[in-house]
Formats: structure tokens, C-alpha cells, sequence
């Protein structure tokens, strides 16, 4: 009779907006005890769950899984990088990048179920500034965001969308110095995003075509665009079609070096901090195991809501363009019809 394996559940209780009173209670009654020996921890404080998850390590646990969201993982799984320790996730978070990138579902059940198969597999992982990331970082209007979105108090794709329209077009681009293997290069640019999985989370598509197993991370530069195209932008962010924008550019590296004249804020995994003038980024290849789900799929029959409402903005975009222009509302006229299309999903 094979050993059992031992597995640590890791809850953050405040990711997300979905009460965990009952999800220790939860796993214990669908985990295969067969098989796993387990234990259930809660943390109390930011960085917890980091502290726990190294002591795994240390003592040899099979699996850590990280119940929360994209912060959550973050800190459990960086402290798991290089070891045997593999990092199971049970997203209950408001974005869910990494976990949805890996076709893990969203219900927790189901996660649980995953966990129960336990086929493990190695990724690669990114490090920015020293700091590791497993699914995106950047600087520009996405750090510029992650501020925003952790001061609001609010999570979901709808506070997210509504910071995005109310300080997207107020935005002003930088010129970043960006250096990687193939020489330097001088861009003016919205934001600077190093992918290693696909999205941001909430299915927003920032690296379509990343891959967290070709030892490359992608690099996204989107360029100044005006209120006109904004939408068409937001659009092909959720239809997996932004490289295909004409004011994307993409391409792939190992490692990069980006100065900006004056220091300011960088996001990991959606983690806001502020840095310097110089943000130095590379690829970690095959760093991390983590639990996967054996029979990924990714879903694209069913309709993305959000898509859609910014679909419905897009051809709407004429009725509201003459009000737009003779009122120089151009910002709050699409905020509007943006939030409202929103607010009936």
C-alpha cells in the first residue's frame, strides 16, 4: 500500500468576496483521506501564508494549497520555488489569473476534486525586482490600477472595470529605455507587461499566446491610444485578441531591463508596490511544481458577459460619439454606458 501523502490547505479569509467559515469543513469531507493526510490552516496576517507554506517545505509536505486569490498564491507558492513541495490552488479569489489560466475551476468542489487526482507538473515562474511572479507583472497603467483596485475596498470585475474607465483615458503614457537580448529600444507606452500565464485573471487576456513551459515570458507594450479606441482595445483584451491590436506590440525574452525617468509603481500578480527607476525582469524555467488539472479544457463555448458588455459599448459607440464630442464628456459618456451595461450582468 502506497504512503499517504501529506497535504497543508492554506485559507485566506478575506480574498475574494465569498465567505470561508465553511470550507475547512468542506475539505475535509471531499478530500480522499485514502490518500491524504491533511491539514487545514488560517492566516491572521499578510504574509502568513508565505511563512507557513516555507515551513512545508522544510518539513517535507507533499502538497501546500493555497486557498484565495492571485495575492494568496503568490505568497504560497514563491516560497515553495525550487523545492519537492508542490502548490495545489482552490481559487477563491476576485481575479483568479493563474487558476483559470490552468483550468482550474472556480467551484470549490471541484477544485477540491483536482487536488483529489494530484497529477503534478513543473512551470516556470518570473522574478521582477526579486520578487517572484507566476502569472503577469508590469508598470505603467496596470501597476497604476493594482494601486487603485487595492485602495477601493472593492474587488470583482466591475470595480476593476470601472477603475480602468474613470482613470484610463486620464492616464498619461511614459517613455520607458527597454534592453533584452536583442539591443535597447526607446518606447512611449500605456504599460510594460511581462506575461508568463495568459491572463490578468477575470478572463482578461493580456498574453493570449503565453505559454508557463517554453522557458520564455511574453512582453507587452501597448502604446498610446485615445478614447475612441479604448473599446475596441478593452474588447480584444477579453476575446484573446490583443496581439492582434495594432497598438500592441509583443515579443518574447528571457530577461529585461526597463528604466522610466522617475521611480513609480510596479504590480506582481496583481500586487502593487512601489520601486525605482530601474525594474529588471527574467524567467525562472521549470521552478515551481504545481497540481494541474488532468483534463484541462478551456471552455470558449459559453458567452464572457463582460465581453459582451463591452461589445454592446463598441457598437453603441456612435450613439454616444455627437454628445461626446459636443459636451467633451468623452471620459463620463463612457462611463456610463460601460457601467450600466455592467451593473445587469
Amino acid at each position: 500500500m502506497n504512503e499517504k501523502k501529506h497535504i497543508t490547505f492554506i485559507i485566506n479569509p478575506i480574498s475574494g468576496n465569498q465567505h470561508k467559515e465553511a470550507l475547512p469543513k468542506l475539505i475535509s469531507s471531499d478530500i480522499d483521506h485514502e490518500r491524504f493526510d491533511i491539514e487545514v490552516r488560517v492566516t491572521e496576517y499578510k504574509g502568513q501564508a508565505e511563512e507557513i507554506a516555507r515551513q512545508c517545505a522544510v518539513d517535507g509536505v507533499d502538497v501546500v494549497v493555497a486557498v484565495g486569490g492571485d495575492g494568496t498564491i503568490n505568497e504560497v507558492a514563491r516560497a515553495l520555488t525550487h523545492t519537492n513541495t508542490a502548490l495545489g490552488i482552490i481559487p477563491c479569489g476576485s481575479g483568479n489569473g493563474l487558476a483559470r489560466h490552468l483550468c482550474i475551476p472556480m467551484n470549490v468542489r471541484e477544485a477540491i476534486s483536482i487536488i483529489n487526482q494530484c497529477q503534478i507538473e513543473t512551470f516556470d515562474y518570473g522574478v521582477i525586482n526579486g520578487i517572484p511572479f507566476f502569472c503577469t507583472c508590469g508598470m505603467g497603467f496596470d501597476a497604476f490600477i493594482s494601486l487603485k483596485f487595492a485602495e477601493s475596498g472593492k474587488r470583482g470585475p466591475i470595480t476593476y472595470v470601472e477603475n480602468v474607465l474613470k482613470e484610463g483615458l486620464k492616464y498619461q503614457p511614459e517613455t520607458y529605455e527597454v534592453e533584452d537580448e536583442t539591443g535597447a529600444h526607446r518606447y512611449k507606452a500605456f504599460l510594460i507587461a511581462c506575461a508568463n500565464a495568459s491572463q490578468y485573471g477575470n478572463n482578461a487576456y493580456i498574453a493570449p499566446k503565453a505559454s508557463m513551459r517554453d522557458g520564455m515570458m511574453d512582453v507587452i507594450i501597448m502604446e498610446p491610444f485615445n478614447a475612441m479606441e479604448a473599446p475596441q482595445i478593452s474588447i480584444d483584451l477579453f476575446n484573446k485578441t490583443l496581439n492582434s491590436n495594432s497598438k500592441i506590440k509583443t515579443f518574447q525574452t528571457k530577461k529585461i531591463h526597463i528604466h522610466r525617468s522617475e521611480p513609480g509603481a510596479i504590480h506582481y500578480d496583481g500586487d502593487p508596490l512601489m520601486t525605482d527607476k530601474d525594474v529588471d525582469v527574467h524567467l525562472e524555467p521549470l521552478g515551481i511544481r504545481i497540481v494541474t488539472n488532468p483534463d484541462a479544457v478551456e471552455d470558449n463555448s459559453q458567452p464572457n458577459p463582460v465581453l459582451n458588455a463591452f461589445s454592446d459599448l463598441f457598437n453603441n459607440i456612435n450613439n454616444v460619439r455627437e454628445d461626446i464630442e459636443k459636451r467633451g464628456r468623452k471620459i463620463q459618456a463612457i462611463n456610463k454606458l460601460m457601467l450600466r451595461k455592467l451593473s445587469k450582468l
